[in-house]
């Protein structure tokens, strides 16, 4: 397969790890870099040595060598460049959250045509576990599903004695704080290894900010959650719930959970390997009997583990990403009906559910 030309925009801590992919992928070749701040420029020369490096997207996208871009810089610019990089036919890798809200996805999916473009919020799906759990789920071994459930909380450490990163809970910069910082994560995961079926129509919600007691453990002027709860009621009476919570007053802990009518699934995203699961059989006859999902067998192939590697294969294969765009308007419209919901103090319904 002929390397995939590939330009960073953004070379801050996620885009670095983009460029690292870039550099050692085969099917990948590292054209070209960009960032508006000097330090990151620098850093990112030093480090991975691009052929190219620009202060601006304009200057790279303009670029007639580069085929396709990565988007790793903060969210609020994301769908401009995106949109200007489908002008210029190039394929578009867009980081996490997709955007600030779905309207912009529908922008994007409007603009794509037939150029290839998701989003990175799959990055736990590449997972061997994730593969079996998805495998075992869309081949009806739970039966219906019912109930799918995720709550993942972290407990505050000590109180920093760094600067923390403003953009990370702040609403105009990143349309959100924990909901689409790790929400778009569980959200991903969970309607993926379900197989996409949850249609999701009504979510009732609630979020909260940091605790007092931990307000000097975020950035000044941080107005986005770090809190929320949602419970989202899809097609056909199945339950999507989710929570997360970080600087939260209690100890660290997670559990993740598929239910359905003949069996289901206990499993932490995070972890990738199939021995950790447990899958609980059904019989009549004997109830619920619990083993790992490891014993049925090997996970589906997958040559790729991360979202970088398996768009360049799309690219070269014509099929969209792991995470389409349509796949992440799916997450996009639930993050906005969650805090939409959280602000009115009712129920919501999701359009075209």
């Amino acid at each position: 397969m002929e390397p995939v030309k590939v330009g960073v925009i953004g070379c801050g801590v996620i885009g670095s790890r983009h460029l690292s992919i870039a550099s050692e992928a085969s099917h990948i070749e590292l054209v070209a870099a960009a960032d508006l701040i000097e330090a990151n420029r620098t850093n990112a020369a030093q480090r991975f040595n691009p052929p190219k490096m620009y202060s601006n997207d304009l200057d790279l996208l303009n670029d007639d060598e580069v085929e396709a871009v990565v988007l790793a810089f903060p969210t609020q610019y994301r769908t401009e460049v995106a949109l200007r990089a489908f002008e210029r036919g190039k394929h578009v890798l867009i980081e996490k959250p997709i955007a600030m809200n779905a309207a912009e996805v529908e922008q994007l999916i409007a603009a794509r045509g037939d150029l290839i473009s998701g989003c990175c919020s799959s990055r736990n799906r590449f997972s061997a576990a994730a593969r079996l759990a998805t495998q075992l789920i869309t081949s009806g071994g739970l039966g219906d599903l019912r109930s799918v459930h995720c709550r993942a909380i972290r407990g505050a450490g000590k109180e920093p004695n760094t600067p923390r990163p403003a953009w990370r809970l702040t609403k105009a910069l990143n349309g959100g704080g924990i909901l689409v910082n790790w929400g778009c994560y569980d959200l991903d995961y969970l309607l993926g290894i379900t197989g996409w079926q949850l249609k999701p129509q009504t979510v009732f919600a609630q979020t909260w900010t940091v605790p007092q007691v931990f307000q000097s453990h975020i950035a000044p002027g941080s107005d986005a959650e770090t809190h929320y709860t949602a419970l989202i009621r899809c097609e056909g009476g199945i339950v999507l719930s989710v929570e997360r919570g970080e600087f939260m007053t209690m100890h660290t802990h997670e559990g993740w959970e598929i239910i359905g009518t003949e069996g289901s699934l206990k499993l932490t995203m995070g972890d990738g390997k199939p021995e950790n699961v447990t899958y609980n059989r059904t019989t009549t006859q004997d109830g619920v009997a619990s083993t790992s999902l490891s014993e049925l067998g090997e996970a589906p192939e997958s040559q790729h583990s991360n979202p970088l590697a398996d768009f360049a294969a799309g690219i070269r294969e014509n099929r969209q990403p792991l995470t389409s765009l349509e796949n992440a308007l799916v997450v996009q419209k639930i993050t906005d009906a969650i805090y939409a919901s959280a602000e009115i103090g009712s129920a919501v319904e999701i359009e075209g559910g």
